[in-house]
């Protein structure tokens, strides 16, 4: 805005401007912006890292198996220099442990075709091409690696390359590698399928999206979640279709998301992400003197601290609590403001005010925010932030269907993202039919 548009401006434009102007900027407690952008305006002064005062300390655990047990006796007593035999009885004083990896180094198997010929009539006879002939030189474990460091490693084809020479001796290149991985995406299609087949029978389903770069455009990473299933899915729209094809006319009980419209009207009913709510409430109480947002706060805080107890309560208390949240909720409703931030949060409460305390009818089943979703999202952008995106829609996709079979796996304790990745790999890899199998 240049000089002569500032002076065209009327006074309460100007007074608007400057009230604009002089708000804080938004920070990770008030807005989706993440921790790690926040700038801290007095680094000088900020407490020094480490263990505070007071801290008890912790130690490495041990492992639960080992390799070898070396024991370390005394051989002589320093008392009266007498020889301490090994057959005397001893006691364990202390254990200790070295961790070290193996040298690492491909193991390369060479099949070589042989011809005979036959010593009775004379013929030659050549042995049947083998299944290394036919197939990808690489193995099952070669493939789930390559997958898992470009996957949930965020490597680039150029780091990866370079992390397959230095650690393992192997020169692969960046096209032998892109056909590693396209091959390796394939086998997670059937686990996919069996995850969406869950989602659609799910009763509580969560989603939420992000902006990513495919083949040099705007696209989105979508993710939906239930309790039996996680859905990564990459498309090339942030509309309501996305959602359509993949739900294919299931309705669950419930929809889970923010507030963005094309996430809406999925569900038979509907939970607004309060943390949404929470943060912009959070902006608008630091940066305006009305007292609106504070009230919201408040309430959120009461109706946060309904959810973390539901479990806990009876469904009598549950009612009574859900009742006294919805009538503290009509009294903010009826205040006015005079502040347009304070009164854009008051609009935002009001248009969300029947998916508000839907969790509360559901008790243990619906979460009051979208975190988790949130948190699947989370690898998707750091990969966008260091690779900045991906080169072809496959990749994007077929790193959709890695993460949804893994995610889905992760619901179950216990689960190991690299054997996920290995077993699903080998599977498909090692059938007969297969490029590849044996």
């Amino acid at each position: 805005m240049d000089r002569g548009e500032l002076q065209r401006l009327s006074k309460d434009e100007l007074i608007d401007l400057v009230l604009r102007l002089q708000r804080p900027e938004k920070t990770s407690r008030t807005s989706s912006k993440p921790p790690a952008s926040d700038r801290k305006e007095r680094r000088d002064k900020a407490r020094p890292g480490g263990a505070k005062p007071g801290h008890e300390g912790k130690a490495r655990a041990m492992s639960e198996t080992f390799d070898r047990l070396v024991d370390h006796r005394p051989g002589q007593c320093p008392c009266c220099q007498a020889a301490l035999s090994d057959d005397l009885p001893a006691e364990t004083v202390s254990e200790h442990e070295t961790v070290e990896l193996p040298e690492i180094h491909p193991v390369v198997e060479r099949h070589r075709r042989l011809s005979v010929r036959c010593p009775s009539c004379g013929t030659v006879v050549t042995a049947a091409a083998p299944n290394a002939a036919r197939g990808t030189p690489f193995g099952p474990r070669l493939h789930a690696v390559a997958t898992y460091l470009k996957t949930f490693q965020a490597l680039s084809y150029e780091r990866l390359q370079g992390a397959f020479a230095d650690l393992f001796a192997l020169t692969i290149s960046q096209g032998g590698l892109t056909n590693m991985l396209r091959r390796s995406q394939i086998a997670f299609a059937s686990e996919r399928d069996r995850a969406i087949a869950a989602l659609r029978r799910a009763k509580v389903v969560a989603s939420d999206e992000t902006g990513v770069r495919i083949e040099g455009s705007n696209a989105y990473q979508w993710v939906f979640r239930s309790t039996d299933a996680v859905i990564h899915r990459a498309a090339s729209t942030r509309g309501a279709v996305v959602v359509h094809d993949l739900m294919d006319g299931h309705r669950p009980d419930v929809w889970c998301s923010d507030r963005y419209s094309a996430q809406q009207g999925h569900g038979e009913k509907h939970q607004t992400c309060l943390a949404h709510l929470a943060r912009d409430v959070a902006y608008a109480e630091e940066a305006s003197e009305d007292m609106l947002p504070s009230r919201l706060r408040l309430w959120l805080r009461r109706a946060f601290a309904l959810a973390d107890g539901i479990d806990t309560f009876a469904a009598s208390t549950i009612a009574a609590k859900r009742r006294a949240l919805e009538r503290s909720l009509a009294e903010i409703f009826a205040a006015s403001t005079g502040c347009d931030l304070a009164r854009d949060r008051h609009q935002k409460f009001w248009r969300a005010r029947d998916q508000l305390l839907t969790f509360a009818a559901y008790p243990g089943l619906v979460e009051p925010t979208n975190n988790a979703c949130e948190r699947a999202l989370r690898p998707a952008v750091i990969q966008r932030k260091v690779t900045n995106g991906y080169r072809a829609m496959w990749a994007a996709k077929g790193e959709a269907d890695v993460r949804t079979v893994v995610d889905t796996a992760r619901l179950r304790p216990g689960t190991n993202t690299f054997q996920t990745i290995l077993k699903t790999v080998s599977a498909w890899l090692l059938r007969p039919e297969s490029p590849g199998g044996g």
